[in-house]
């Protein structure tokens, strides 16, 4: 972090000690020396405070920081983006497997179980379509990108653009058929027993 270094230097310019700098905005001299040592950062209200004394504004002083900043909240979005998209596949093969024997064995309740599970499976589909949305990622070759924390260029970005309407028609038909399918077998199955 940037930031530790933007203090030490500001507090030896001003030639104030860290007690006295802590005395200034109102900080214990272990907070102080917590921030230059790079151990934590400060609140806005402690930025906002140093950057009126040291007479610079608050970009000025976390100016290395932003780009940190932005790297961690990018991985956040890829990790979050990740486990949502996981537990969306595993509850979307679960809706699939599960209506035939629900159906088939607790009648009327098995399709309440069924669609409990459907809502939950279809919560995580809008929140996996709205970190695609936040990230204006649709494509597959896109997806992939995010999830390896790289972007497209221009030229890549509008050729995915062009693929976009003909990949969510062929995997929504992918995703229907295989689930005919499936939903199918499993009623054929479960009526030879």
């Amino acid at each position: 972090m940037e930031i530790g270094n933007q203090i030490k230097t500001k507090r030896l310019e001003m030639n104030l000690s860290q007690d006295e700098l802590a005395d200034k905005i109102y900080v214990t001299r272990q907070t102080i020396s917590n921030w230059e040592n790079n151990k934590n950062y400060p609140d806005i209200h402690s930025l906002l405070l140093l950057s009126t004394l040291f007479g610079i504004s608050i970009d000025q002083l976390i100016k290395g920081d932003i780009d940190m900043i932005k790297e961690e909240i990018k991985r956040e979005d890829i990790l979050k983006f990740n486990r949502s998209s996981q537990i969306f596949s595993v509850l979307f093969a679960v809706t699939i497997i599960s209506i035939a024997p629900l159906f088939y064995y607790l009648k009327t309740y098995g399709m309440i179980v069924w669609a409990i599970i459907f809502i939950i499976t279809m919560i995580y589909a809008l929140k996996v379509e709205k970190y695609k949305k936040e990230n204006n990622i649709q494509t597959y070759k896109e997806i992939l990108a995010f999830i390896n924390g790289e972007r497209l260029d221009e030229i890549s970005k509008h050729q995915e653009q062009g693929k976009k309407s003909y990949q969510k028609f062929i995997i929504a038909l992918c995703f229907g058929l295989g689930s005919f399918i499936i939903v199918s077998l499993m009623l054929m199955i479960l009526s030879k027993f």
